[in-house]
């Protein structure tokens, strides 16, 4: 078993031995921290950089992926809560010149659902995604890849720079500081998209078993699969693929940790994102983000019976990606806690999210980046299933 840091509550010391055998055989680094009712009651962690042989404690630093976009949501419902944004108007009433090429059309919510038609960008044409400016003039340039508000296709890295542009055109702050404002002072978090520098000593690397696929072998799988490369969509899913692949390792530097790319490059610690889902389904310290209200509507499903755009609609799909507005629903690959939670997966592993019916909020970070090719990450299982037997329906 995986040698184990820090405390569980009484009631929960089976969630620290599932988070043992669930790192058993894993040896990177890896957090997991639950607050019920406010109240942080697991906080446990374990590993390692193995490159440099440091062991990495409580306080370790990571990227958390596309966990980032559920922290960049939050600041957008929070916007809405207080009267500044209105998550129903077209994106162009705040940034107008994202009307163009057919684009007026396009709301908020249509942004936090990944329905806009903006999922990516033409392959070979995709700007620098460390560029704030470069990335929202090419996206306000951009035309949608289908018509906005008929399907659901992920919206890997255009997701921050579009909602990250309305905030900026809302409040003057930059995401990664409408995050620190709103979000991370308030709470106290080690939560930040734009990483200070002198933070840099507590980040461990991520990195994965996994060879990054080349462009070729993307294109070759895709069209083993009967679609074509040069179709708008198709290019534009395969270049952000290749963007995840390189991130990997791209996102170990000082210039990608000084950037801000809040569809993925967030840095934390699993305390701090529990936290803030804490924080968004109730009172931690007396400090709350969201009322029920906002979190209903936020965590209310907004894409199911949306298909694929075209030509991805051909694709079976037994468990298709589910959407609230800004934040990932449960599925079969991503349980969570069962019903009515809501939060956001990042890849490789990370994960946090809340249960409002229950009063949990849990994050998970890791540094070994694993990818199962059919359900969910088999690390969060063993104490996933720990978790919902200290944690009955209705609360403690």
């Amino acid at each position: 078993m995986a040698e184990i840091h820090g405390t569980a509550v009484p009631g929960f010391e089976e969630v620290r031995e599932g988070f043992s055998l669930g790192q058993r055989d894993d040896g990177g680094a890896a957090q997991l921290a639950v607050y019920q009712d406010g109240e942080l009651v697991v906080d446990l962690w374990t590993g390692g950089d193995p490159v440099s042989g440091r062991a990495a404690g409580g306080d370790a630093l990571t990227v958390v992926m596309s966990v980032t976009k559920g922290v960049l949501a939050t600041c957008v419902h929070m916007l809405a809560r207080r009267g500044l944004l209105d998550l129903d108007a077209p994106v162009a009433a705040y940034w107008p010149e994202f009307a163009a090429r057919g684009k007026a059309g396009i709301t908020v919510s249509d942004l936090l659902a990944h329905r806009s038609g903006l999922s990516g960008l033409v392959r070979g044409g995709e700007p620098d995604w460390f560029d704030w400016d470069a990335c929202v003039h090419a996206l306000a340039e951009a035309a949608p890849l289908w018509e906005p508000g008929t399907a659901v296709w992920y919206h890997t890295f255009t997701y921050g720079h579009l909602l990250g542009e309305v905030v900026r055109r809302v409040t003057g702050l930059t995401p990664g500081e409408a995050v620190a404002e709103l979000v991370s002072r308030p709470l106290g978090l080690d939560l930040w998209i734009g990483l200070p520098e002198e933070q840099e000593h507590r980040f461990v690397p991520q990195y994965s078993d996994r060879p990054p696929t080349t462009e070729a072998e993307a294109v070759a799988l895709l069209s083993g699969w009967g679609f074509d490369p040069e179709d708008p969509l198709v290019g534009a899913t395969i270049g952000a693929h290749l963007s995840v692949d390189a991130s990997i390792s791209g996102f170990n530097t000082r210039r990608a940790h000084a950037a801000q790319v809040p569809a993925a490059n967030g840095v934390s610690d699993a305390r701090s994102l529990a936290r803030m889902y804490a924080a968004v389904i109730g009172e931690v310290d007396g400090v709350r983000l969201l009322d029920d209200a906002a979190v209903a509507r936020a965590a209310a499903p907004r894409t199911d019976g949306l298909p694929a755009p075209a030509p991805f609609d051909r694709l079976p799909s037994q468990d298709p990606t589910r959407f609230g507005l800004g934040y990932e629903l449960p599925r079969g690959g991503l349980p969570m806690l069962g019903p009515g939670s809501f939060g956001h997966a990042g890849a490789g592993g990370r994960l946090a999210y809340a249960q409002p019916a229950t009063g949990t909020a849990v994050a998970y970070t890791c540094a070994r980046m694993t990818w199962p090719k059919t359900g969910p990450d088999p690390r969060w299982a063993p104490w996933t299933e720990a978790l919902r037997r200290a944690v009955p329906p209705g609360g403690r």
